[in-house]
């Protein structure tokens, strides 16, 4: 489910244009729209999800059986009732966020020395679609989303977990474990987007405190939405956590600064008719399986050509967990 405006940041020119589109949809059955009434007056920005006709059309073009009419309603109605709504908004917001900078960056190629042109989002997962590949016997990793993004010649994997403080932060910290369990460094770094500057000091304090003495053997950084960019969360937003320095942020860096972990794939561009969900890799792929360790090989044939699918590359990206004093060397080796 996304609001109008994430639609419009992300595939449309301008909200109206997008409202037309949507409002002609939503006549045909494509999509299904709904406005949430507030106590004290007023309404929520539309929210749109796939109509019968959409999922019937959907449906057909992956060659899967159709949903019945009234199990579609009753999904639809779940949906609008869902007690997570408003956080699944706010990851696929993240999301829309990186799309419409990434749109905006393809207009900008023509010749106006936007420094970040040639940007895109090759990868968008679910947490549903997440929690089906990053598994093995020990741990399921279960964040709010994974991604791909691209900006001049890097490309960063990252996990997003999306806090919007309704959680004690001993629950938040509590992920890292399962992280830790995890070889979350073949696949990406791991980001934290928080809604206010208070509450990231307070979870980057948390964090040294979950990790004691150790060093989790993955990449984190933490951003806050309450410091907006005009990039959004691709800008320089992101601080990155290293128990040495615990809850001082000495510099925050842009997305694609983040250092490169996750399988050495060129994904496919989505805005070349490739979805996002499908964009970066093939997750039946057994090379891509077998990192994720005490995996049962799957029976299914890949169909994904033979590449290299090793870790990020240690010669061009610091590891920040290797080094007496990784902030200092991170910010040394981006310079």
């Amino acid at each position: 489910m996304l609001t109008t405006e994430q639609i419009a940041a992300a595939e449309f020119q301008s909200v109206r244009r997008a409202q037309d589109r949507l409002a002609q949809l939503r006549a045909l059955g494509v999509v299904f729209g709904f406005r949430e009434s507030y106590r004290d007056g007023g309404t929520s920005q539309t929210r749109f999800a796939l109509g019968y006709l959409g999922a019937r059309a959907m449906a057909a073009q992956r060659a899967e059986k159709p949903p019945t009419r009234p199990a579609h309603q009753r999904a639809l109605e779940r949906l609008a009732w869902w007690p997570k709504l408003g956080h699944q908004l706010g990851v696929n917001g993240f999301f829309c966020h990186l799309a419409a900078h990434a749109r905006r960056s393809q207009t900008d190629v023509g010749g106006t020395g936007d420094d970040s042109a040639g940007c895109g989002l090759g990868q968008w997962w679910s947490e549903q679609r997440c929690t089906e590949f990053f598994w093995n016997s020990a741990v399921k990793l279960r964040p709010d989303g994974y991604g791909c993004w691209a900006e001049r010649g890097r490309w960063v994997r990252f996990f997003l977990e999306y806090d919007t403080g309704t959680e004690a932060l001993s629950k938040v910290t509590r992920k890292i474990s399962d992280y830790s369990a995890f070889p979350t460094h073949s696949f990406g770094v791991l980001l934290f987007s928080v809604h206010s500057a208070k509450r990231e000091i307070a979870l980057r304090q948390a964090l040294r405190r979950a990790a004691g003495t150790g060093r989790p053997p993955l990449v984190i950084a933490t951003t806050t939405r309450d410091q907006e960019h005009p990039d959004g969360p691709a800008g320089p937003v992101w601080a990155v956590w290293s128990q040495g320095h615990g809850n001082a942020v000495a510099r925050r860096y842009r997305l694609a600064e983040l250092p490169q972990r996750g399988p050495r794939i060129e994904p496919h561009a989505p805005w070349l008719g490739q979805p996002y969900s499908e964009a970066a890799f093939d997750p039946q792929d057994q090379q891509l399986v077998r990192l994720a360790e005490d995996r049962p090989p799957a029976t299914v044939p890949t169909h994904q050509p033979a590449a290299d699918v090793r870790g990020g590359d240690v010669d061009d990206d610091v590891m920040l967990y290797d080094d007496e004093d990784p902030d200092d060397e991170y910010e040394h080796r981006i310079a």
